[in-house]
């Protein structure tokens, strides 16, 4: 059974369905599976990762997980008490193979967001652990050199203390107990560098600390909840501050890019929000922008942070702290490149939000080839409403 507990999911998660259950939770969802590797068989794989699925349907918080997150400072009781009752149901998912391409599958997710949104990091892990164990070309021991030599390039990067690293591996690691070995290596041998991981089951077990605030589908729901779709952003930021009230404030900047982000994101958010989370585009390029931005908006940058979390690897995490050394607070988000790097090459594998409440949403990447939506009309519209070239960004 490779999923053994509903903590071994991302915090972003817990939050966001916090959120959910608090302001938002007759709204009904659908999400899509894309792997974006070429050449993928996937679908030779359908009977386990379906009894995967079927095992972590039967899954239910154990009295001490829900202790656990109940001493979390912004989990609130009657959302730990829900989740007490909460279990995956299995009627919300569909999978089978690809018609039109040999090998793919199709994993679509609906439902209510209340009892849908938990689905995506245990399935993209389940998906990927399957593919991988079937491979078997793995290599632990070449696992641990190449991060022992990260390592010591990481802790090799001048004023390294103002360096932040964190784990946000859980959704395409090589297996789940490559996972939990690799993190206490990275934990000790970072020391203070190492400021904890997306992973509430890892943070629970190994005393580390959760690490998260949203994600794109909490933005992009708002094309459908929200007032207007052009205040969507800014919707969606004010409902995130309604339910933290100032804590988790790490604000998701490339739903429908950056451009139309900073001109949401003004000067009250800008002193509001505790930083902006890069995952798509130029990081360099980004990086400029929210410190001119904050700038302007008179937020001193030096007291907010940019969080990295785009496809890292050490030279990314490298070049972009000599960069921006001392001139904001960093924090470097470092996913696949930690918890998949044993010699095969890694899958690029995604579920994401495509509708809610019956209406089309889209993500629209600052990166050729993430955006994502299964309405080309849409994503006309929504270019239009933002304001944005259609040369300038793929759907």
């Amino acid at each position: 059974m490779i999923i053994r507990s509903l903590l071994d999911t991302d915090l972003y998660k817990f939050t966001m369905m916090q959120a959910v259950l608090h302001q938002y939770p007759a709204a009904q969802v659908q999400y899509r599976f894309k792997c974006r590797t070429p050449n993928i068989d996937l679908a030779s794989h359908l009977p386990r990762i379906r009894a995967e699925i079927d095992a972590l349907c039967t899954l239910y918080l154990a009295d001490d997980e829900l202790d656990y997150l109940r001493g979390l400072r912004f989990i609130k009781s009657d959302f730990v008490d829900f989740l007490g009752l909460f279990h995956f149901d299995r009627k919300y998912v569909r999978l089978e193979a690809s018609a039109e391409v040999p090998g793919e599958i199709e994993l679509v997710i609906e439902g209510p967001w209340l009892h849908t949104i938990l689905f995506e990091v245990p399935l993209l892990a389940i998906i990927n652990e399957v593919y991988f164990d079937a491979l078997g070309q793995g290599d632990a021991e070449e696992g641990l050199r190449r991060l022992q030599a990260k390592l010591q390039r990481l802790r090799a990067i001048p004023d390294a203390a103002a360096c932040a690293i964190a784990d946000y591996g859980t959704r395409r690691r090589y297996s789940r107990s490559w996972h939990g070995r690799m993190l206490p290596l990275l934990r000790d041998g970072l020391g203070a560098q190492f400021v904890g991981t997306s992973n509430v089951y890892f943070a629970r077990q190994y005393g580390m600390t959760p690490m998260g605030t949203m994600a794109h589908e909490w933005l992009q729901a708002f094309q459908a909840l929200g007032p207007r779709l052009r205040d969507s952003q800014g919707a969606a930021l004010e409902a995130w501050a309604r339910e933290y009230r100032g804590d988790l404030g790490i604000a998701l900047s490339d739903v429908v890019g950056i451009d139309a982000f900073l001109r949401d994101y003004d000067m009250y958010f800008c002193k509001l929000f505790d930083g902006m989370r890069h995952d798509s585009g130029d990081p360099f390029v980004w990086g400029e922008r929210m410190l001119a931005h904050l700038a302007a908006n008179r937020a001193d940058p030096r007291t907010k942070s940019l969080v990295f979390s785009d496809g890292l690897d050490v030279d990314k995490v490298e070049r972009l702290s000599a960069h921006f050394r001392g001139r904001c607070r960093l924090a470097f988000g470092i996913g696949t490149n930690l918890t998949n790097d044993l010699g095969p090459q890694a899958l690029n594998i995604v579920i994401k939000m495509t509708r809610c409440n019956g209406q089309p949403v889209a993500k629209l990447s600052d990166s050729p080839g993430k955006s994502m939506c299964d309405d080309p009309d849409y994503v006309r519209y929504l270019r239009q409403v933002f304001g944005l070239p259609p040369e300038e960004i793929s759907a």
